[in-house]
């Protein structure tokens, strides 16, 4: 389940992402920031913490450094 994962979230980062270009609000990028909770975080905490950060990438949300917590 995690190489799918990593493996849509690259599909992503390489077809679709540069459509877009570099808006992200946050540092390191959403799409990064999912891969790396994915590959360090158990599964569900991983997908609990990605989608909480993508629920925050609106204009009202200040952005800045967010790191994946450590577990």
């Amino acid at each position: 389940m995690r190489k799918l994962l990593i493996f849509l979230i690259k599909i992503y980062q390489v077809a679709i992402s540069p459509i877009f270009g570099s808006k992200c609000r946050f540092y390191p990028s959403c799409s990064h920031y999912t891969k790396e909770a994915i590959t360090s975080l158990p599964l569900h905490l991983a997908l609990f913490y990605s989608l909480k950060r993508i629920s925050k990438c609106h204009p009202f949300h200040k952005g800045g450094y967010d790191p994946v917590p450590k577990n």
